[in-house]
């Protein structure tokens, strides 16, 4: 029962990591930036709990606004490219941050940040989270916002012809998405207990990545399925947990083939509402 818990609680946080990359490649912007928000949220609530004695909530939020205002400094140059100079830009960030915090003495450098105060609830906490991130993003596809973001990622000059601003709305799309790292981190840190700069390394954004591609890019739903299934799989099948990237890469190559907008997509959400009235 406990391993049950363990499992499903890291699918909530690779859930929240998922939408965090989500937000920004609406926009057109691919961002392998990820692990390092999701690094500077753990540290900073770490920090706030472990050091300074601030109770849990208002930590993990710290966390969540410091990586959201890092995003947003980081999204100024960011709107002035896109595709691979893009991809590299985010990768370089995210190795930055990483070589930051193995050398800053202040949270244990290279041999990691440890006695961070435990938090048993942190299922309860990392589902709630993505609870309020999927009411968010449901109320945002309807919205004006949401739907300025979708014209921005489609086509941004046609968005910009009819009147969106794309800089305004890049910029709170990468920033949002910051933001949501952070907390996922924030949670991550008081559940491990122990956090290192290794554990916020390049290939974890790309694992954040293939979670968004895998369960589909049409809708939020897609990277909450991709999270989930994605990280039970190797939990369950542990004779091919040391395959796991490559059993990734593999996934992704037969999904641009067979489906490449993902196993959720637009069609599947009209598929299951059909279902639902005939039931």
């Amino acid at each position: 029962m406990d391993y049950l818990i363990s499992v499903t609680t890291i699918a909530g946080i690779h859930i929240i990591m998922a939408l965090s990359f989500y937000i920004p490649f609406i926009t057109g912007q691919v961002s392998l930036a990820q692990a390092g928000f999701m690094a500077i949220g753990a540290y900073g609530s770490a920090v706030c709990t472990a050091k300074w004695g601030v109770p849990y909530v208002p930590a993990v939020l710290f966390g969540g606004v410091l990586a959201g205002l890092v995003g947003f400094i980081l999204g100024l140059p960011a709107l002035r490219i896109k595709g691979i100079y893009l991809l590299l830009l985010t990768l370089g960030f995210g190795e930055i941050v990483r070589v930051i915090f193995m050398n800053l003495d202040y949270v244990g450098a290279a041999a990691g940040f440890p006695s961070i105060p435990y938090q048993k609830y942190t299922g309860l906490y990392a589902y709630a989270v993505v609870v309020a991130l999927i009411i968010f993003f449901s109320r945002l596809r309807k919205s004006r916002m949401g739907r300025a973001l979708q014209a921005v990622g489609d086509d941004e000059t046609a968005a910009e012809i009819v009147g969106v601003n794309i800089t305004s709305a890049k910029l709170m799309a990468f920033s949002v998405g910051a933001f949501i790292a952070g907390i996922g981190g924030g949670i991550l840190a008081h559940y491990q207990e122990y956090i290192e700069p290794l554990m916020f390394g390049v290939m974890h954004s790309v694992e954040f990545l293939v979670f968004t591609i895998f369960g589909g890019i049409q809708i939020f739903w897609g990277p909450v399925f991709g999270a989930f299934v994605l990280t039970l799989i190797p939990e369950f099948f542990r004779a091919i947990q040391n395959w796991r990237m490559e059993l990734f890469g593999l996934l992704l190559i037969v999904m641009m083939i067979i489906r490449p907008q993902g196993v959720i997509g637009l069609d599947t959400i009209q598929a299951i509402k059909k279902l639902l009235k005939i039931a």
